[in-house]
């Protein structure tokens, strides 16, 4: 796929998923707002993702304007157990670059899987995207949504149930559906 697929995929992903269920209660101001960056990179060895991440950390932190990136990595870190494990490493370049505190990276996989589930739970929809991409997050307005929320505690439990509900094979065909091709007239 070419990079406005890639971005159209996960643009429609994030309206449908991840705002339209309401997973991340504060995705749909940014959205809105256009503060969100939807970067695809053409990495295809984790040196190479790390190099991209490193870059557009920098930028985040140079371009206040820009609330939030997704970075999205479609050819490199295919499988899910070598994604999970450059967490760590994705961890060790924030503090590398001390930008602990004020930068985060959330994580999400095509084929993720939290830890003590079944690899086809339902609950595993919650951080499954078209593609493997990294989230980064600026702390303090994360910190900020955290605070003005009700009750962010009890998302996770609700995501969760949500997902029970809709079931396995609905939340693989919506994802499923975010990669088919924009029907042309």
């Amino acid at each position: 796929m070419k990079e406005p697929e890639i971005i159209r995929a996960t643009r429609k992903w994030v309206e449908e998923v991840v705002v339209g269920y309401n997973l991340c209660p504060f995705a749909r101001r940014e959205l809105v707002k256009n503060r969100v960056r939807f970067v695809v990179t053409e990495a295809s060895t984790d040196e190479a993702l790390l190099q991209v991440l490193q870059e557009e950390l920098l930028r985040l932190r140079d371009e206040p304007e820009v609330e939030t990136t997704l970075l999205i990595h479609p050819g490199v870190l295919q499988e899910f157990g070598a994604y999970n494990e450059f967490l760590d490493v994705v961890d060790g370049l924030v503090v590398y670059l001390d930008l602990e505190g004020e930068f985060q990276v959330a994580s999400f996989h095509p084929d993720y899987q939290f830890a003590g589930t079944e690899p086809e739970a339902a609950e595993n929809y919650t951080n499954r995207s078209p593609y493997p991409m990294l989230h980064l997050l600026r702390e303090s307005s994360l910190a900020s949504a955290i605070d003005a929320y009700p009750d962010v505690d009890g998302i996770p439990g609700r995501n969760i149930d949500l997902m029970n509900r809709l079931g396995v094979e609905h939340m693989r065909a919506v994802l499923t559906s975010c990669l088919q091709p924009v029907a042309k007239d």
